[in-house]
């Protein structure tokens, strides 16, 4: 169970760091934070549909300014990845990426 229905968000209203980011888990890399992009997002706010652990993948959105990863996330589920979600207030809320 999720904390409610999920948004959407096409592709063209993402922000480019979103959308370069997306190319990057498309051609595999390589990320700007290697430890962490790629890492297993483990969805324990339950915002995104259950699913088992490991189905759910993070990586980071560039903040442009930030000093640190800042809080822009695109979460990729599945294998090879068949769902994207983005988060622009760390896993606060999600809107689902819309083909």
């Amino acid at each position: 169970r999720t904390g409610g229905r999920i948004e959407t968000i096409r592709l063209a209203d993402l922000p480019p760091e979103a959308r370069e980011t997306l190319a990057l888990i498309k051609r595999g890399g390589p990320f700007p934070f290697p430890r962490k992009d790629g890492s297993t997002f483990g969805n324990f706010e339950r915002r995104l549909p259950l699913q088992p652990r490991g189905y759910y993948r993070e990586y980071t959105v560039d903040t442009p300014g930030a000093r640190n990863r800042g809080a822009r996330r695109l979460i990729a589920g599945g294998q090879p990845p068949v769902v994207f979600y983005y988060t622009d207030d760390h896993y606060s809320s999600f809107r689902r990426l819309r083909d």
